[in-house]
């Protein structure tokens, strides 16, 4: 009589492997699953801190005129050029030779000299503010990316966009707000104050506002 023995019984470790990943996996997922939250959260900080500190470090680049250099073939900063200096002579001497035809406290008389004072004021903020001039007495804009002339161009742009958008965003919502009431046509013609100087003020946050309705898919009307 012979007894065989399976040889599956003989390896009874085989068993534990199949046996212990289950609850080592459910809590490795926990833990992983906590882990990637907090991960998450320290990347979403960091970021925020990340956008903030560049911001506030392309602020002051922009808003700190950088020394002048003539770095660009025919350009010199105004502050050195003959022409610019000639310039303002002759702006000013003209200011003053009309100023001769009145009298010194009459309303034309004090008119024209804060007109000069202007003219010294601006003259003065062009060399002060790292401009370059050409051959013509006259500053010119650098638009080829240098960051010493970003407050040429790149600021103004900004502003420019930053102010244009808020006008159309303010029309566009003040459009937005009559085109319920019975007559719209006629808030178009006779503009309601109190409603437009409500919009004005809201109008400044336009991005935010703009993004908000880009994320919820109001931005743009559904029948178009």
């Amino acid at each position: 009589m012979s007894l065989t023995i399976p040889t599956n019984l003989s390896k009874p470790t085989a068993l534990r492997p199949r046996l212990t990943p289950k609850p080592r996996s459910a809590t490795s997922t926990i833990v992983c699953s906590t882990t990637n939250h907090e991960n998450n959260n320290n990347n979403v900080s960091s970021e925020l801190k990340a956008f903030s500190a560049a911001l506030a470090l392309s602020s002051i680049l922009l808003s700190a005129p950088l020394p002048a250099a003539a770095d660009i073939s025919g350009l010199t900063p105004c502050k050195e050029s003959k022409q610019f200096a000639k310039r303002e002579k002759q702006s000013i001497k003209k200011l003053q030779t009309a100023l001769k035809k009145y009298a010194p406290d009459s309303a034309p008389a004090l008119a024209i000299q804060a007109t000069v004072e202007k003219t010294k004021r601006r003259f003065d903020n062009y060399g002060k503010q790292g401009l370059l001039c050409g051959a013509d007495g006259l500053p010119h804009l650098i638009v080829n990316g240098d960051q010493r002339h970003w407050g040429e161009f790149i600021t103004p742009g900004f502003l420019f966009l930053y102010i244009a958008g808020w006008i159309g965003w303010v029309g566009r919502s003040y459009l937005i707000a009559i085109r319920d009431e019975k007559k719209p046509t006629m808030k178009e013609i006779i503009i309601d104050v109190p409603l437009a100087s409500r919009l004005l003020f809201r109008g400044f946050s336009w991005p935010v506002a703009a993004y908000r309705e880009l994320i919820n898919g109001d931005l743009v009307a559904k029948d178009v």
